[in-house]
């Protein structure tokens, strides 16, 4: 089922996520709805608080950045293959100097940013099956994983821009909060009536 995604301005996107447990309800179906959801929104990651769910998990799919004629072959080959459920992460470290890249957010639709990470860290997490993981990931990878992460951190990509950048799009998220916006997918929005 694909569900409406939380817009810029809902509480739930500025809240620090809580784990959860292996009896969580109905975990298949979240997971099988949530990337039903990121996929027809044309997303590469999707964190559980921009679904309304205030829970530490996210889903990535970087398999579209695989299509990037600027990466080598390895790098290609690894984004293709890289789908991930992450549940209760903790990123453990993070190295190297900080590199730029322009993101956007489905949360934040028609908003883009150069955002500064490192480029290189180290995650633990549960996968679907609740089986512990511990991966060392780099470039594009590490990103989603760091932007999503932040998303159950409550933290937006918005948070990570200068003052200055915040004032000039300062009109474009009120927009987004009211909905005064058009997306080709679900949308949940705070000062807004109803669900488009």
């Amino acid at each position: 089922m694909i569900l409406p995604i939380a817009a810029y301005g809902s509480p739930v996107l500025k809240k620090k996520a809580e784990d959860i447990s292996k009896d969580h309800p109905k975990i298949d179906e979240l997971l099988e709805n949530m990337f039903e959801t990121m996929y027809n929104a044309s997303g590469v990651g999707l964190a559980a608080p921009q679904i309304g769910l205030s829970i530490r998990l996210f889903i990535v799919d970087a398999k579209p950045f695989s299509e990037d004629e600027s990466l080598s072959e390895l790098e290609k080959n690894e984004l293709e293959a890289f789908k991930r459920v992450f549940i209760n992460p903790q990123i453990i470290e993070e190295n190297g100097i900080e590199w730029d890249f322009n993101e956007g957010c489905l949360s934040i639709p028609d908003v883009h940013e150069d955002i500064f990470r490192k480029p290189e860290i180290t995650v633990e997490y549960l996968d679907e099956n609740f089986t512990p993981q511990k991966e060392k990931l780099s470039g594009l990878a590490a990103r989603v994983v760091q932007h999503e992460y932040d998303h159950i951190e409550g933290v937006l990509f918005t948070d990570r821009i200068s003052s200055l950048k915040k004032r000039l799009i300062k009109n474009k998220l009120t927009n987004i909060s009211k909905g005064k916006i058009e997306v080709g997918y679900r949308m949940k929005y705070p000062l807004a009536k109803k669900i488009r």
